[in-house]
């Protein structure tokens, strides 16, 4: 049974959609219903609220860190339609970009991998997901996939600068960075969708077809040490999934796995790998987070588990 070590009190006004640590650990983004986002440092056990942003004219539903090569950057969209890249100088965050292309609520930002440079998904439940990278000078390209998923889509989740076949290709030598930039998707058409781009343009590369209800989160595994990628998606079926596909054999399709044989007793919301790739955490409505791990005879056992009813 894991353990909470640490509680951070917020004051946030309204309910609290998601919560993200930087990339060493330090400092905790926060953001809410009550339309802002809040940024504490966490060092040492203790929490000093640092930043409280206001931007945003609705609920705000996911926050993501940047690479810290790029600076303390940190991104956030909303239902009011609109995503913000807020960027710390000088211990002071202010607005970078604002972004306001979408018709409708924007539900999830990933940032690409930095081997990629400055590259953000968003992806909107008017369909479409938008891809903005920064071309220095405070100018961005935007780029656009129209009807990505019908009815909507939830989220978005960046594959791996360094893929497996990227690894195969130079074995015994270091590892490379491959060219083929890809992302996966989910939608409330309870397709899971992965998108390549291919000569400037994003194009559908597959369609993974599992769940019977709205796909609600989506996460590609880093291919540390793996010659196979690996996603993970969860639904308001009921279910996780977990697709892989080895990349060294051409014209393989995507194989598909239960994580568990029974459902889960209410909605998985969230899906998250461990920076290893072989943990994956499991978030529902039963208010419980659950750790997973494939055996060697590749089986998905749980590990961990934390009810939050009892941490209270």
């Amino acid at each position: 049974m894991a353990t909470v070590i640490n509680s951070v009190d917020t004051s946030h006004e309204d309910m609290i959609h998601d919560a993200q640590l930087d990339y060493y650990g330090r400092r905790l983004a926060t953001c809410s219903s009550d339309r802002s986002v809040k940024i504490f440092d966490v060092t040492d056990g203790s929490q000093t609220l640092v930043a409280d942003l206001r931007g945003h004219e609705g609920p705000v539903w996911q926050v993501s860190w940047a690479h810290p090569k790029f600076g303390n950057v940190l991104a956030s969209c909303s239902y009011d339609r609109k995503v913000i890249i807020w960027k710390e100088t000088d211990q002071d965050w202010s607005k970078l970009y604002e972004y306001s292309s979408h018709d409708s609520s924007v539900n999830s930002v990933s940032w690409a991998p930095h081997e990629w440079g400055l590259m953000l998904a968003c992806a909107s439940s008017d369909g479409s997901i938008s891809i903005l990278s920064s071309e220095g000078n405070g100018q961005w390209n935007r780029q656009k996939v129209l009807n990505a998923h019908a009815i909507g889509c939830n989220a978005v989740s960046w594959a791996p600068a360094i893929q497996p076949a990227a690894l195969v290709q130079a074995p015994g030598s270091q590892q490379v960075s491959s060219d083929k930039k890809r992302f996966v998707s989910g939608g409330c058409d309870n397709l899971v969708k992965i998108w390549c781009e291919t000569e400037g343009q994003w194009i559908e590369e597959e369609k993974l077809e599992g769940h019977k209800d709205w796909v609600r989160d989506v996460a590609w595994a880093p291919s540390i040490g793996r010659a196979h990628s690996v996603i993970a998606s969860c639904s308001q079926d009921c279910t996780v999934m977990i697709w892989s596909k080895d990349e060294t054999k051409g014209g393989e399709r995507w194989s598909q796995k239960l994580l568990k044989e029974n459902e889960f007793p209410d909605v998985i919301w969230h899906v998250s790998w461990s920076l290893t790739g072989n943990i994956l955490a499991v978030s529902g409505g039963d208010n419980k987070v659950t750790l997973w791990k494939e055996s060697l005879e590749g089986h998905w056992n749980c590990i961990s588990d934390i009810d939050k009813t009892q941490q209270d």
